[in-house]
């Protein structure tokens, strides 16, 4: 087997063809890792944005009872009771859900004389322990949706 002897020029130019080829494949490598690391950013932008907007949408979302819990508001019925440690409270607080929020609600101790908790006043009448929409409904005239 005989070896081809090269120059000096010849090895030079070999040389720097092949460093150029490196240089152009370590391009095309870094470009595709470019392109891949701005498909997984955007993937994950838009994954963001997508759970984002469902919590937006949820929470700007009307709740089922929204009316009724304004109704009996308008009508002035108020709710006593202890929502930080009763669990009656926090049923009845539970029942209504998200629209628990537009319920006239103060804690017990603003009213003297409340053994039972939850206790509603409605028109100067007491309703104590939790209450049934039905039976909300049928002191206030309010309807349940």
């Amino acid at each position: 087997m005989a070896f081809k002897q090269t120059s000096h020029a010849e090895q030079e130019a070999y040389n720097k063809q092949r460093e150029e080829m490196f240089k152009q494949f370590d391009e095309e490598k870094k470009q595709k890792k470019r392109k891949t690391m701005l498909a997984v950013y955007s993937a994950v932008g838009i994954m963001f944005l997508v759970i984002a907007g469902s919590f937006v949408f949820y929470y700007f979302k009307p709740s089922y009872y929204d009316d009724f819990a304004k109704c009996l508001t308008e009508k002035g019925a108020v709710m006593y009771g202890a929502i930080k440690w009763c669990k009656y409270t926090q049923a009845q607080a539970a029942m209504f859900g998200k629209s628990f929020k537009y319920i006239n609600y103060h804690d017990e101790k603003e009213l003297q004389g409340i053994k039972t908790r939850p206790t509603w006043v409605i028109n100067g009448k007491w309703y104590e322990t939790v209450q049934s929409f039905e039976a909300l409904s049928e002191a206030t005239g309010c309807k349940v949706m």
